[in-house]
């Protein structure tokens, strides 16, 4: 046991967290001289059970409070040396509809760290965790820590105002903060309303797997343990006011990553329910992590070996999520709130798409059933554009009754019946029909 004079004192906020649960497991395992204090609200997605294995440790203490709360924060932070500080909102769905606690807990509460942190005397680290969404989407190539900050939607927002308020702290008042910004992380601990548990968890229990849009939205996954390794290196090497990207290199697909989810669980992917796009959904993320590499890390966990360990942990501790996911009304309520309404609203939409081509086939009734005009024999699939064949459609035949005369550019029409019959309209010469004209559409398509 290491003396208590020579231990250092750490405090991690939103310890009991995805994240933050995770590093205070890596860095009490780490370094036998730290004492970790653990500061968290307990919020939906803060659970004790994630710091079960270190509660009766004695070089951990757990504090139930909020960052935004000065008189709780304010002397946890003043006899600090080091802070890590994850304590968050972060789901960008829950942003969507709940901006106002992003802003009050990440910027805010930020604010309430950063300025106990100018009358901590010890303290000479304050890490500041941020996130790669902050670059915005990224077409092409890579984000690098001096491209600008481009936040799309209400949750990268917060996270960029906090980042760039702790550097301030930096520029300003000498605090010595570094900024990390991370890519999207997995693994144990993760609360199932993002998509790796919710889609393993539902794929367990062969629950559909409500997948954005086209799929098509790319982001790099980086491993929790890899990303706890990265932070405890820059703690020691980092340089006061940097920003540091920490990224895995796993650039996927989400249509790509649930398919491989089922492969791993043994699932159809009949599982797999389209659902309507989240608002200004970014398309892609991609971090450029020269910089850290060039400090000696680099990922140790290969995505697929990574995916397969953390398929195996839930599979092997439905103790931990299913109170979550069949007895919190809350999480109850929040499910059905983001997927069963845009379900219903896709449904609404597909219903009213159904509701239009049937009018439109109930107004050309009498026209299809005429003896005057038979049924087009086209591939056309909507009644609406059989309706304006004679506007938009070609090569179409104007065919009079056999005895009916018809003037036609370039002498009279043949009946239909004859092949050669096959001219494309001239829109600047309409054809002049006799009464009693009918309308037969080609079964070529334009």
């Amino acid at each position: 046991m290491v003396d208590g004079d020579t231990m250092v004192e750490v405090l991690v906020t939103g310890g009991a967290g995805f994240i933050g649960s995770n590093f205070v497991l890596h860095a009490l395992t780490t370094h036998p001289d730290w004492r970790i204090t653990t500061l968290d609200k307990l919020t939906y997605a803060g659970r004790m059970e994630n710091l079960r294995d270190v509660m009766n440790d004695p070089r951990h203490r757990f504090v139930q409070g909020d960052v935004t709360d000065a008189a709780v924060a304010g002397p946890l932070v003043r006899d600090a040396e080091i802070i890590v500080h994850f304590a968050a909102e972060t789901h960008v769905d829950r942003s969507l509809h709940e901006a106002g606690a992003f802003i009050t807990t990440d910027v805010y509460g930020s604010f309430v760290l950063l300025d106990a942190a100018r009358q901590a005397p010890r303290l000479r680290r304050f890490v500041q965790i941020s996130t790669d969404e902050v670059y915005g989407s990224v077409d092409t190539g890579s984000s690098t820590e001096t491209d600008e900050v481009k936040p799309r939607n209400p949750y990268a927002a917060s996270k960029a105002g906090a980042d760039r308020l702790a550097y301030s702290y930096w520029a300003t008042y000498d605090v010595p903060v570094i900024i990390t910004r991370a890519s999207n992380n997995y693994g144990p601990h993760q609360f199932p309303e993002k998509i790796v548990p919710l889609f393993v968890t539902n794929a367990i229990d062969r629950l559909p797997l409500p997948l954005y849009g086209d799929g098509l939205h790319v982001r790099d996954w980086l491993h929790v343990d890899d990303h706890c390794r990265a932070l405890d290196l820059l703690i020691d090497c980092g340089a006061n006011g940097e920003v540091y990207n920490i990224g895995g290199g796993n650039e996927v697909p989400n249509i790509d990553l649930t398919h491989q989810i089922l492969a791993l669980l043994d699932r159809p992917r009949s599982l797999i329910e389209p659902v309507s796009d989240r608002l200004g959904h970014d398309r892609r993320y991609s971090l450029d992590t020269t910089k850290l590499r060039a400090l000696g890390w680099q990922p140790q966990h290969p995505f697929l070996d990574g995916l397969r360990a953390t398929v195996d942990w839930y599979r092997d501790n439905a103790w931990w999520w299913r109170p979550i996911k069949e007895a919190d009304p809350a999480y109850r309520t929040y499910h059905q709130t983001q997927y069963g309404e845009r379900d219903r609203d896709q449904r609404s939409q597909q219903s009213a798409v159904r509701r239009r081509k049937a009018e439109d086939a109930e107004a050309l009734r009498p026209f299809l059933s005429s003896p005057l005009i038979p049924a087009c024999p086209t591939r056309s699939s909507s009644p609406a554009r059989l309706a304006s064949s004679a506007a938009i459609y070609s090569p179409c035949w104007i065919a009079p009754p056999r005895r009916a005369p018809l003037s036609w550019p370039g002498g009279d029409l043949p009946h239909p019946g004859d092949r050669r019959a096959h001219h494309r309209r001239d829109p600047a010469r309409p054809a002049t029909v006799s009464a009693g004209a009918r309308l037969i559409c080609s079964t070529r398509r334009r």
